[in-house]
């Protein structure tokens, strides 16, 4: 066997010692690279706002200016719209009734629609400016949260009548249920998210969110009680649900509105309308920092979760990040699969 030198062999240590450190932090980051896999093409005049996702009955809800588009997010095949409506933010789905339930904010209502005829059946009175809403099968009522009076309207989702109109302590923006019956809902003006009891219709706690400027989008681990909020100032925190606790604080692409999270992969992203998507991990017990960032389209600033493919979809058309774009679906996904 020849001699090695002693430098020859002293870089050979410093390269075998380096093997476990790479291991490690490809563990610890989980390396999965994510990207656009798929541009589904569905074109139509008007801008945007959030989408939901079916995954069972494979069905995107993209809330347009003046209607919903209802698209197939296998094929990305436009299967219907549901119009009449002005401003149009969000859509939340009772599947159990067999009925959908739109914000439409320049009418002040919430407009209901039959799943399967994906026709509009009743309309109800909400406050100013409905934005998101919630469905909350528990007590089978629906939260429409209104930026225009800083108020959510209590619908019942059998009855379509209006319940209670619940004061809020800021202007909401994004909302999310939790299993056992608590809602959170960014106050962007606020720079602060609010809990609520979904049974008593009360607001039970604010939390402040600095560093957090204007908290938009919002998402949560239900397993681990954790919410994530992306803010306007590129950053994203992330709150203990139990104690309100801010527990970190990360990076994010610029113009956020919408997280959505992967429970399987624990992996939370931020859409930011610079034309990026940040992919936030745990990459320690109660450490979080931004792993990846992927190149998606400008404009595309609001995302949702389908469960089935572990894909996250954003829609995005023409806009001030993007002005001549015709309007598509993006599919995100990790690895390229």
């Amino acid at each position: 066997m020849s001699q090695k030198s002693p430098s020859l062999r002293i870089a050979l240590l410093l390269s075998l010692a380096l093997i476990p450190f790479a291991a490690s932090t490809a563990q610890v980051t989980g390396a999965a690279s994510y990207k656009v896999t798929k541009r589904f093409s569905l074109g139509g005049d008007g801008g945007w706002d959030y989408l939901t996702i079916d995954s069972l009955a494979r069905r995107a809800y993209i809330a347009r200016s003046d209607r919903v588009m209802v698209v197939d997010i296998d094929s990305g095949k436009l299967i219907s719209e549901i119009d009449g409506m002005q401003r149009v933010h969000g859509v939340a789905l009772a599947g159990e009734l067999n009925r959908g339930f739109v914000s439409s904010g320049g009418q002040g209502k919430v407009v209901a629609f039959h799943l399967q005829a994906l026709k509009a059946i009743a309309d109800i009175a909400a406050g100013k400016n409905p934005d998101t809403v919630v469905y909350d099968p528990r007590w089978k009522r629906v939260w429409a949260f209104n930026g225009g009076d800083s108020s959510a309207s209590v619908l019942d989702a059998t009855s379509l009548a209006p319940v209670r109109t619940v004061a809020l302590p800021g202007k909401p923006e994004f909302a999310v249920l939790d299993p056992h019956g608590q809602i959170y809902v960014d106050l962007v003006d606020k720079n602060a998210i609010a809990r609520i009891d979904a049974f008593t219709m009360e607001v039970t706690a604010q939390w402040p969110l600095a560093p957090c400027q204007a908290p938009t989008g919002l998402a949560i681990d239900v397993a681990k009680g954790r919410l994530f909020a992306g803010c306007g100032n590129a950053t994203m925190v992330i709150v203990d649900v139990a104690s309100g606790k801010l527990l970190a604080s990360v990076p994010i692409g610029k113009r956020c509105d919408g997280v959505a999270f992967d429970p399987s992969a624990g992996v939370a992203v931020s859409a930011n309308g610079e034309g990026t998507l940040t992919i936030v991990k745990e990459t320690a017990a109660g450490k979080f920092a931004a792993v990846e960032t992927v190149a998606t389209r400008p404009g595309a600033r609001t995302v949702a979760f389908d469960e089935r493919t572990r894909s996250f979809l954003l829609p995005v058309g023409a806009g001030r990040d993007n002005p001549s774009g015709s309007f598509e679906l993006l599919v995100v996904r990790a690895d390229g699969k």
